[in-house]
């Protein structure tokens, strides 16, 4: 019986001619992701979900709410209140003040003192595909928490924990950290080399739909490029599709145990798994997805890639079997197969972007693959 997942790996490199991954002469190297910034009509339910998953309340007021994981920096989630659910964008950190003001200059903007609760400065940019992107520096850092403690394994014949027992409590997976967005765009490629030679960020795989390659990437799984320095194998994921919108965002917890319990303290409490837990393939995290009371969808992750800059972008053909390489089936939520999808499909045919009719029979082979 032959391996369906040989071949999706991703160690296959570029072929003559495609695209490098990285921009010759990037405006600034973005050094990490800063936070995420929602608004939501409803700040009690959304903080209530928040330490379900694994959050700290940071700032709490009528109208905004700053979530925390327990790595000292800036907060990893900004909401507002507001009438109606939305994702307002990323904001990146910067070496420094200086490269801020670069970038600012570089695209015609301007620098901004941030709110004092957050300290630092800003300039905002907007992608090519409309979503503002904020660019920050000199925060104030918020002191470490305690942590989740990974817990002691027994591997094969290799035991390090005697007489001692495996109990991990069922309670919410402690959020260390902020991990990565993905979001969908109907202008990939321009999208994509906007954020190469703005942010300087570089890809590490880039999929393609099944019988497309000769089209190009339709999706690209991107980090910040530190040099010598490990980053993660994804920052930002860029993906090709009929309108541009938020897919999901990630949040690195201690290991498969946090992840797995914290999951059973979500389904106690009500809360709507989407997909997992599994292995990913591109980036190989440990992942389980949920669906907030809002209907954003979120990631726990752990045990994630490390890359430094002298990796270069690998290639894979798109594939829903291609998203794990163990767990259960990608479900239709995860994918976003549901009714009100036609109408955004119909829509994004009518319109002047990459998402032709071509495109939408390789994202639907892709799909049942």
């Amino acid at each position: 019986m032959s391996d369906p997942h040989a071949g999706l790996h991703s160690e296959q490199g570029a072929l003559t001619g495609e695209h490098p991954g990285r921009a010759r002469d990037p405006i600034i190297k973005a050094h990490d992701l800063a936070w995420f910034e929602f608004v939501k009509p409803d700040l009690r339910k959304a903080e209530e979900f928040a330490t379900a998953f694994g959050f700290t309340t940071a700032l709490r007021t009528a109208d905004e709410l700053h979530l925390r994981g327990t790595d000292p920096g800036a907060p990893c989630v900004l909401i507002r209140r507001g009438p109606r659910e939305r994702f307002l964008g990323p904001a990146f950190r910067a070496a420094d003040a200086r490269d801020v003001l670069r970038l600012a200059n570089a695209a015609g903007g301007s620098v901004a003192k941030l709110p004092d609760s957050l300290g630092g400065v800003s300039t905002t940019i907007t992608d090519p595909s409309g979503l503002p992107v904020r660019v920050v520096a000199d925060m104030h850092d918020l002191p470490a928490l305690p942590a989740q403690t990974p817990l002691t394994i027994n591997t094969g014949h290799h035991g390090d924990r005697v007489n001692a027992l495996q109990r991990p409590p069922r309670e919410p997976a402690r959020v260390q950290r902020l991990g990565h967005v993905v979001i969908q765009t109907t202008k990939y490629r321009e999208t994509l080399d906007w954020y190469l030679t703005h942010l300087g960020l570089i890809v590490s795989d880039f999929l393609f739909y099944p019988g497309q390659r000769e089209r190009g990437p339709v999706m690209s799984f991107i980090r910040c490029d530190r040099g010598d320095e490990p980053a993660d194998h994804h920052t930002l994921a860029l993906t090709l599709g009929p309108a541009n919108r938020y897919v999901h965002s990630a949040y690195q917890v201690a290991d498969l145990d946090a992840l797995a319990a914290g999951g059973e303290y979500l389904l106690d409490h009500g809360y709507r798994r989407s997909w997992g837990i599994g292995r990913h393939i591109q980036g190989s995290q440990l992942f389980d997805y949920w669906r907030d009371p809002d209907g954003f969808l979120v990631e726990h992750f752990s045990d994630g890639d490390l890359f430094d800059c002298s990796l270069e972008p690998g290639w894979a053909p798109m594939s829903a079997s291609g998203l794990a390489q163990w767990g259960p089936p990608a479900t239709r939520d995860f994918l976003g197969v549901r009714p009100a999808e036609l109408i955004t499909v119909a829509t994004g045919l009518r319109e002047d972007n990459e998402f032709d009719l071509h495109r939408l029979r390789g994202m639907l082979k892709a799909a049942s693959s």
